[in-house]
């Protein structure tokens, strides 16, 4: 029997040269200068590595995950097109709505920013942005073959602690958020990086904002 795994390649964890953002202002395809300058790339090796250390028996554990939620595999060569397929619509659903969409090898990263998603030192999420959620949720509901895996982050203003604590409920209120719409509980994850994590310079406001943020990234399950 084949096992189920998460398709990863190693660039995801590794390089950064290839991961492309679409400006959600002037729809336009570009490599993020984000990316360029700090590697928001790397916050999906981060994810990665998080679910691995967490769980040593990795593939055993998405296997028992996609069961639970009565959802198959991709089939292992047709991983990159079904994730092609999802990005396109994620691309055009999210247009002009401030949230970047960022693709590593075959995983899919969405990059929303606290301004858009919360106020400011809060975690509840902004009313003005559950349509864009509800934008999100009708994509991955349709590519349901996928480990969900809510992460926040924050800048490194204030305690160590206080940052984590503030990560872990945003990450959370956005995953509670898709789990309210029907999204299978088995297949979302939630991450606190607190300020682990930072983009951008923390030494100046325009860094700090980008900072503060929750991805959502999105990994395929093959069965190769």
């Amino acid at each position: 029997m084949r096992k189920l795994i998460i398709s990863i390649t190693t660039a995801s964890i590794l390089a950064l040269s290839g991961c492309e953002t679409f400006d959600a202002y002037t729809g336009e395809s570009k490599t993020s200068s984000t990316a360029k300058g700090a590697g928001i790339g790397a916050s999906i090796g981060a994810v990665f590595a998080y679910l691995k250390n967490k769980d040593k028996s990795s593939s055993e554990r998405k296997k028992a995950m996609l069961k639970a939620a009565g959802i198959g595999a991709i089939a292992g060569g047709g991983v990159g097109y079904y994730m092609d397929t999802q990005e396109a619509k994620l691309r055009k659903q999210l247009r002009d709505t401030g949230v970047s969409v960022e693709r590593d090898g075959d995983n899919i990263n969405l990059i929303m920013p606290s301004n858009i998603t919360f106020a400011s030192g809060g975690s509840t999420l902004s009313d003005s942005f559950f349509k864009v959620m509800d934008s999100v949720v009708l994509v991955v509901q349709e590519f349901e073959k996928t480990i969900i895996v809510s992460a926040g982050h924050t800048d490194s203003q204030g305690s160590d602690s206080s940052n984590q604590s503030l990560s872990e409920r945003r990450a959370k209120a956005v995953a509670d958020y898709l789990l309210q719409k029907g999204v299978a509980a088995a297949r979302i994850e939630t991450i606190g990086f607190g300020e682990m994590q930072p983009v951008s310079d923390n030494g100046t406001s325009a860094g700090r904002a980008l900072n503060r943020r929750v991805e959502i990234s999105l990994f395929p399950i093959s069965d190769g």
